[in-house]
This record gives C-alpha cells, structure tokens and sequence, in this order.
C-alpha cells in the first residue's frame, strides 16, 4: 500500500530483513536453552540432589531451570550451565550406582619366597570378603615390574556412598599391611642399581643399589 502511495520502501524492507535477522540470532540460543529443558524434562538424565560429573565440574544438583542448570559443588561454589551445553555433554551420575568397583596394585620385593607369593591372593582375598558390604572380583599376580612383583586386586563395595568406599579401603590397607608383616613380606619401592667400573680393572663390576620411598 505504501509503495502505491509512492513512499519508497526499499530501505524499510531491508532494515526489517537486517532486524529479523539479528531478532533470530539472538534468541537462538535463549530457545536452544529452552528446547534443551524440555529434552532434560522428558530423559531425566539426573533429578534434583543427585551428584554429577559434567566433563571437569561436579556437584549436587541444585536447581533446575527453563535456561540453565545449577550445581553447589564440594568446594561451596555454584555452579551454572546452560541446558544446551548440558545436553551436548558427557554427565556421570553418582547418585544413580548401585555400587562401586575398585582396585589397586600391590607391589612386593622380588626376594619374597615362591610360596609366599603364592599366598598372597588368597589372603587378600580372605581379608576383602570379611571386611563387609564388599564383595570380591579377582587378585592376581600381573607383572614384573621394574623393582616390584605387582599384584592387581580388583573389588566392589556394595554401596554407592563415598564415604563407605573410603571405609573399605582403608580397613582392607590396613588388613594387608599387618598380614605382610605378620609374613615378612616386604612392600617393594622403586629401586636403581649402579654399576661402578674402576680404572685400570675393566673386568671387575662391583655395584650398588641405591632405593628412594615412593
């Protein structure tokens, strides 16, 4: 109608052309947010109070929004991100086990005797299964290390609460510590040997060994 009237509306249209533009830019990513909500709502991914890992950052989950999600993390701070960062990201939920795998390597020196090693898994064994709400995958002899015999034990707590894990743990260290000196089975701890060739005597290789704590 106004271009039948003559007023000229090329700049008009182009201006409502550059303004819709820039209209959809920015609440793209306020609708991306929204739409990302929605998804969450239906896949439940994690609920109100439920601990999480989103890639480096953990915590509990505080609030749930249209546009973001809020952590309080171990440390006191909170913690937002946008819905649609969220759905693009690797979530672990902690909140949602059932129970927690564990297992750790135990070194001995390489002078502890055939038979003694031989005891080892079935002590560490013994000693995981009476130490309760665990329950006992495996413990063998892996490897040669370079200064150690090293034993893999692997194991579950049948408790998701960290603090319960923690307990476990540390009992069964505990445990292993006094069945290896109660055996004279000693922890072994990285080691280097030298070899000193004298001046004048090539033949002769006298050596020392020097040990430093892990």
């Amino acid at each position: 109608v106004m271009s039948m009237m003559g007023v000229r509306i090329d700049a008009l249209v182009a201006g409502l052309g550059v303004g819709g533009v820039a209209a959809a830019l920015a609440v793209q990513n306020i609708l991306g947010d929204l739409f990302a909500s929605l998804s969450m709502y239906f896949d439940r991914p994690f609920d109100l109070g439920d601990f999480i890992v989103i890639d480096d950052f953990l915590g509990n989950v505080e609030k749930i929004g249209l546009r973001s999600t809020r952590l309080r993390s171990l440390w006191g701070e909170q913690l937002i991100f946008a819905n649609s960062d969220i759905i693009k990201s690797r979530i672990r939920n902690y909140k949602r086990m059932f129970e927690r795998r564990l297992h750790f390597h135990v070194g001995v020196t390489y002078g502890t005797p055939l038979a003694k090693l031989r005891e080892i898994p079935g002590a560490i064994r013994n000693i995981i299964e009476t130490t309760g709400t665990t329950r006992f995958d495996r413990c063998h002899m892996k490897s040669f290390g370079d200064s150690a015999l090293v034993f893999e034990v692997a194991y579950y707590v049948l408790s998701p609460d960290y603090a319960v894990y923690l307990d476990c743990q540390q009992a069964i260290n505990f445990d292993i510590i006094k069945y290896f000196d109660e055996q004279g089975i000693d922890f072994a701890f990285p080691t280097q040997t030298v070899h000193l060739v004298t001046e004048g005597n090539q033949g002769a290789s006298p050596h020392a060994t020097l040990g430093a704590a892990a």
